[in-house]
């Protein structure tokens, strides 16, 4: 009879500690979304993280991130879009579990032809590389680049005028597919419009700065990690004040430090108030592993709101 009347006690106290408006966090959700390409009208998909505590039947809109990876996940949208995950937001949040409070969305760059060009990561890359979700615990991350040359500075580089504005085959060439998805995030889940934030590494670095330059009323801020944003594209970031945040390694031999100046100083001439560059002197092109493992970068964004 004792036993019975504590455990009477005991559910009684747990019901009144959840109260009559509280409802159980829910679980991170990593989806794939589908969408039609405007170049081909191919079916795609593109990955959506929704954070612990997502609820579509609450009120609560939450911010949201738009990542844009690096030259070697590109892909088809489909059986090869778990290349997207080995880096960025999205493999912080999935991957390693990190408590991220947005909602991550993290499309695939088409292949146009880049993996016919002979670019060793493209053509030697496995799906053995893609990192998995552990029921337990975390996967162990991979080590940083080696880099062997010394840390020095470097000045600006002295005319970047006859340098286009995007790479190769880059993010430009997806603008429509990019504004789709976004609006069609906005119109099915619980976002925050003026908390809508960009951000990519290396070749998304340099489109990150090219969407925020072609559409800056859209972005609350912009994070361009290991890719430099061209001098023609920032009047309108001057004009809308969007926070910059750029990242670069001062090791880095595939995007060279001196390139990132032109560009940051000119939104500084501009008259742009929120202009910051962290350079981790110490690392190479990869510096976006510490860069997005990092808790100040996401905590530096949702102090920023469009």
């Amino acid at each position: 009879m004792r036993t019975l009347l504590l455990l009477l006690l005991s559910f009684t106290l747990s019901a009144n500690t959840m109260g009559a408006n509280d409802t159980p966090v829910t679980d991170p959700q990593l989806k794939r979304v589908s969408y039609t390409s405007s170049i081909g009208k191919e079916k795609r998909d593109f990955f959506l993280y929704l954070p612990a505590g997502y609820n579509p039947d609450e009120a609560k809109q939450w911010p949201v991130i738009l990542f844009l990876h690096g030259n070697g996940e590109r892909g088809n949208g489909r059986n090869e879009l778990d290349y997207v995950l080995q880096h960025g937001p999205i493999y912080e949040a999935w991957i390693q579990k990190k408590d991220l409070p947005f909602i991550i969305i993290s499309p695939q760059l088409p292949m146009f032809d880049m993996d016919k060009r002979g670019i060793s990561y493209i053509d030697n890359r496995s799906p053995t590389q893609i990192p998995q979700r552990l029921t337990e615990g975390t996967p162990p991350r991979e080590p940083y680049f080696t880099t062997p040359q010394p840390m020095s500075g470097m000045p600006q580089v002295s005319d970047i005028s006859k340098i286009p504005p995007n790479l190769p085959a880059g993010w430009d060439q997806v603008e429509t597919d990019l504004l789709h998805i976004i609006e069609q995030v906005h119109n099915n889940y619980k976002t925050e419009r003026d908390q809508l934030y960009l951000t990519g590494l290396s070749y998304g670095g340099f489109g990150s700065w090219w969407l925020a330059g072609k559409h800056p009323e859209l972005f609350a801020a912009v994070v361009p990690v290991v890719g430099w944003g061209h001098p023609s594209l920032v009047e309108p970031i001057a004009k809308h004040q969007i926070p910059i945040w750029q990242f670069a390694g001062g090791r880095d031999q595939t995007i060279p430090i001196q390139y990132f100046y032109p560009a940051l100083n000119k939104l500084e001439q501009l008259g742009h108030p929120c202009v910051h560059f962290t350079t981790h002197e110490d690392m190479g092109h990869d510096a976006w592993r510490r860069v997005y493992r990092s808790e100040d970068l996401y905590s530096w964004l949702l102090q920023q709101s469009r």
